[in-house]
């Protein structure tokens, strides 16, 4: 490939790069996109989406035994983990498929390379050596998992990508992590049938949601059979023999088959060649940027994981979008990172949007708390024992609603219309005024009328 120009060059395929392209060559741009793996990133790949399918295999255990109390008599299911991981493999590699003729489609020019920076207009694609000038460049690389410091036995360690890939599930696996990840594959592996330990260092799970979240869901986990070890960390990890001896800081030890760290991940910006170019890293490990996505370099871009900003798939989609509108739509636009709603895949489903009671109440005079758990109407057949939580944060003083925090069935999708409501502004008074759709669990969330508490700042001060 001789070195030729282009209007945009986007480092990585994933779902914020490949959003960016598209917009970008609808309006008119040349655009080249290099990924060095595969086309649609962590999302389509290796993260959300087959996530998302272990998620629905790993509930249907609770189905067949739920369908029992409804008068199904049902032999004892047998579960078969190749069958679920080569279906999961079809089905991402029909989405890259898909992703790659978006890129056709748009006439956007795919090269499987890694890319590094020579200066700040030309980067060089690896796997030829060819370099292209570009008049705007992307970064959209994503972020890594992260193992943390060096302990003896970390070679042993799996991460969420491996963790996708298992010949073969693990009877017993001990997952360090306490947020979406490890909370999430707790989840699938305890569903569909290992016996799972979770260790994490924090005082509880999910650190940043609302601590009455973090509570519920702890105590489905345990009523669930997962072992929830808080305050603690990973120091070492023996390999004896098939299986791994995890060693942790209060001196216990737990044998497991496989030993899965899902600690955190940081922005993919190492051997970009950043440093050449000028390109400022953020104090938060991610490339800084404004509001419009523009480093200190003015020509260079940055959306998605990489920025460290709000790390969802939809956030990196909406800033590749704003980005193509701002550089060649000639429509400036900024992405709003406020209320933006956000659902964990465990069991039961924990759907979040706003601020948490903390947060409420280090930046508001007033707060109105509702809150309620329920035991949900599918349960009084069958028998199991779990309990729905719901929780409407409002804004004592005007009434708008500010927090929502859900955990039960299908809060993921609850919580994406409760946030247009929030989004627009909705008031505890517009909540009561909407009519119930009886009997869902939904319902509450127009029902509740009762106060759970009212907290005032001179009161507290």
């Amino acid at each position: 490939m001789a070195e030729r120009d282009v209007d945009l060059f986007v480092i990585g395929a994933g779902s914020g790069g490949v959003r960016a392209a598209r917009i970008a060559a609808s309006y008119g741009a040349r655009v080249m996109i290099a990924e060095e793996f595969r086309v649609g990133g962590t999302c389509v790949i290796r993260g959300c989406v087959p996530k998302k399918l272990l998620v629905y295999a790993s509930r249907f255990a609770d189905d067949f035994e739920d369908a029992a109390g409804f008068g199904w008599s049902v032999e004892k299911p047998v579960f078969h983990w190749p069958t679920l991981i080569a279906n999961k493999d079809r089905e991402i590699d029909r989405l890259e498929a898909a992703y790659k003729s978006t890129l056709e489609r748009f006439k956007v020019e795919l090269v499987k390379s890694r890319a590094i920076f020579e200066d700040g207009h030309t980067v060089r694609l690896t796997a030829s050596g060819a370099c292209v000038r570009a008049r705007n460049i992307l970064i959209a690389t994503g972020a890594w998992p992260h193992y943390g410091p060096k302990i003896p036995g970390l070679e042993h360690v799996i991460s969420s990508n491996e963790a996708l890939h298992l010949e073969e599930l693990p009877r017993r696996i001990v997952i360090q992590g306490g947020g979406y990840i490890a909370v999430e594959f707790a989840c699938i592996f305890a569903g569909l049938g290992s016996k799972v330990t979770l260790v994490y260092r924090g005082e509880n799970i999910l650190r940043g949601f609302d601590d009455d979240v973090r509570e519920h869901l702890r105590n489905e986990m345990r009523t669930r059979g997962i072992t929830v070890t808080c305050g603690h960390t990973v120091t070492a990890i023996d390999k004896q023999g098939d299986e791994f001896v995890t060693h942790l800081s209060d001196q216990t030890q737990i044998a497991a088959d496989k030993v899965m760290f899902a600690i955190g991940r940081r922005p993919n910006v190492m051997g970009l060649g950043l440093d050449k170019i000028g390109v400022k890293i953020h104090e938060h490990g991610g490339i800084e940027v404004d509001a419009y996505s523009q480093t200190s370099v003015p020509h260079i871009y940055a959306v998605g994981d990489v920025t460290n900003r709000v790390n969802l798939t939809p956030v990196a989609i909406r800033e590749g979008h704003a980005f193509a509108d701002t550089v060649f739509g000639n429509k400036p636009t900024r992405v709003d990172h406020a209320d933006v709603p956000t659902a964990v895949f465990s069991e039961p489903e924990v759907g979040v949007i706003g601020l948490t009671e903390a947060q409420a109440r280090e930046q508001l005079e007033v707060v109105d708390v509702y809150k309620t758990s329920f035991r949900p109407m599918k349960a009084t057949l069958s028998g199991r024992q779990t309990r729905s939580f719901m929780k409407i944060l409002v804004d004592g003083i005007s009434g708008r609603v500010v927090g929502c925090h859900l955990v039960g069935p299908d809060a993921g999708e609850l919580i994406q219309l409760l946030g247009v409501a929030v989004k627009m502004g909705a008031t505890k008074a517009d909540l009561d005024a909407t009519m119930a759709v009886h009997p869902t669990a939904a319902e509450e969330l127009v029902t509740m009328r009762e106060k759970a508490m009212t907290w005032r700042r001179q009161a507290a001060e």
